[in-house]
């Protein structure tokens, strides 16, 4: 039994096509995980729509990927002086984020990686003066600019990013090429409008790979069940009791991504009365599982194990069986399945599983 994603693959490609189409001169981003697909899943994908160009986010992402992508890959992370680095083909793009670290990069492709207010990294205003000596040993490939995902107050993606293309006018800097991200097809259309001469290329995954959630789905299946006795403990650990008609392994744990989760920035009180009452029911050791079953989620009844978890299931439906499937909520940018399977289509039933809201128990 294995967690196991499943690809309506004509579904999806056509997404991939439609985004490719709003985007002239897309930019694929392959990287992490594969967005939960896999780098060679999406390098192929890449290959398939004839970008020419695809992004990674190491170096040793790149050397993964190389000998299967013909085109040019764009090494998202910024070069460092005295890094370690594989060996990388001619087709490698890196990035450059501080002007004190371009040592070894004469005749090297690069893309110069500009300041934004994500205030992560990348080049300011005052950098330029010394950026400028050391530009004309490269083969300059553009300026790349990584925005915010989630823009609160002051000016917008395009704005923000109008306003480095004027200052960098203003240098007499190269600009026939900016990377940037984070941008609708309306914004990206603004900028090619204000600055013709200009070649604006969207860098995206998840636009790209996790736009389609109808076209994919995670789902597992029953390894065993056990009636629970009231009052017995269960679990390596023998920690918690356990009260109702069924406890249930599925397949799935920590090395697939379940149970993980990142710090989230909450915003307003619907979003910190959540996580008020997510604390609660965490103090009462009752957590939700990303498992779905009958439409609603299970509660964990004990910690998810490195290759399956142990949930309880209500009894007021049909009982569990065996090698029944089980629909799985997950992050596919956390989450590495045993294995991708690709059919023509997805059931309509497994939408509960790619973020339609559950049933509430």
């Amino acid at each position: 039994m294995t967690l196991t994603l499943t690809i309506d693959t004509a579904r999806w490609q056509e997404h991939h096509r439609s985004v490719l189409d709003r985007f002239p001169g897309l930019v694929p981003v392959c990287k992490g995980n594969g967005y939960g697909f896999g780098h060679h899943r999406l390098i192929r994908e890449a290959t398939r729509l004839g970008t020419g160009l695809a992004a990674v986010g190491t170096v040793q992402e790149a050397a993964l990927v190389q000998d299967s992508f013909p085109g040019d890959l764009l090494v998202l992370t910024p070069y460092r002086n005295g890094e370690a680095s594989p060996a990388l083909s001619d087709r490698t793009i890196r990035v450059v984020s501080s002007p004190g670290h371009c040592d070894g990069l004469a005749g090297r492709r690069v893309v110069v990686e500009l300041m934004s207010s994500m205030r992560r990294h990348g080049i300011t205003e005052a950098d330029l003066p010394a950026l400028r000596p050391v530009m004309s040993g490269w083969e300059f490939e553009g300026f790349s600019i990584h925005l915010p995902l989630n823009r609160v107050g002051g000016a917008g993606g395009a704005e923000e990013v109008a306003c480095w293309v004027r200052r960098l006018r203003a240098e007499r800097m190269p600009l026939h090429q900016v990377f940037v991200s984070h941008l609708s097809a309306e914004e990206t259309a603004r900028l090619h409008d204000e600055f013709p001469r200009t070649r604006f290329r969207l860098r995206t995954g998840t636009k790209l790979w996790l736009g389609a959630p109808e076209a994919t789905r995670y789902h597992s299946r029953i390894i065993d069940l056990v009636r629970p006795e009231r009052g017995r403990r269960s679990g390596a650990g023998r920690r918690q009791p356990v009260s109702g008609p069924h406890l249930v392994v599925v397949a799935g744990g920590t090395s697939h991504g379940v149970g993980l989760r990142a710090p989230r920035r909450l915003s307003g009180l619907r979003d910190r009365a959540r996580h008020v009452a997510g604390i609660g029911h965490a103090c009462l050791n009752r957590h939700l599982s990303p498992f779905l079953w009958d439409g609603r989620r299970c509660r964990f009844a004990t910690p998810p194990h490195l290759q399956e978890s142990v949930l309880l299931v209500p009894g007021d439906g049909a009982p569990p069986q065996i090698g029944q499937e089980v629909a799985v909520q997950l992050r596919y940018t956390i989450t590495r399945p045993d294995r991708v399977v690709e059919e023509p289509q997805v059931p309509a039933g497994a939408l509960l599983a790619t973020g339609s809201a559950p049933k509430r128990g």
